[in-house]
């Protein structure tokens, strides 16, 4: 469907404009799960090509993007438990971090906290946080109740202040 309602054909033009839209959402999830690029571009290659394989009709725009974000934090847990996987070792186990800019060491130091969050909170926050989505977006991507995001958004922050603090409670 395109953001009027109406059913999406295949034309290049659509699912390149679909790629564009939700490429950076996809790979972020997929990287900061992951903590690989590589692995985070085949989960990413997965997810579109998953779009595309199969026609299907969306709601609205949001619906779209709830499919992009369920899909994708499904890949990447079906990643971690393929025998594919299980049978291979990584020879990038951790993000390079040349890889990635920061505009200070600060940054650096909350990233590398949030990628340390288990796997709810930490898609929890980036999407909250880093895809500006609201705690109802999340919920109904993710989901599960508004609630339950709330709680994530806590606990999430609890841990990171006591890491960034370096573990003592104030």
């Amino acid at each position: 469907m395109d953001r009027h309602g109406s059913c999406l054909t295949n034309s290049a033009e659509t699912i390149n404009d679909v790629v564009e839209r939700y490429s950076s959402l996809v790979y972020k999830i997929a990287r900061s799960n992951l903590r690989n690029a590589h692995d985070a571009d085949d989960i990413y290659q997965d997810v579109f090509l998953r779009y595309i394989s199969k026609p299907r009709t969306f709601e609205s725009e949001e619906h779209r993007k709830n499919w992009f974000i369920r899909v994708t934090i499904n890949c990447c847990n079906s990643f971690f438990t393929s025998s594919w996987r299980k049978r291979n070792v990584s020879l990038e186990d951790e993000v390079k971090e040349e890889d990635l800019v920061f505009e200070d060491d600060n940054h650096k130091e909350i990233y590398e906290a949030v990628l340390s969050l288990p796997e709810k909170l930490k898609n929890t926050v980036i999407l909250f946080y880093f895809e500006n989505m609201s705690v109802s977006e999340i919920a109904r991507a993710m989901r599960t109740t508004e609630a339950s995001v709330k709680m994530r958004l806590v606990r999430a922050r609890k841990a990171l202040k006591l890491d960034l603090e370096g573990g003592e409670e104030k």
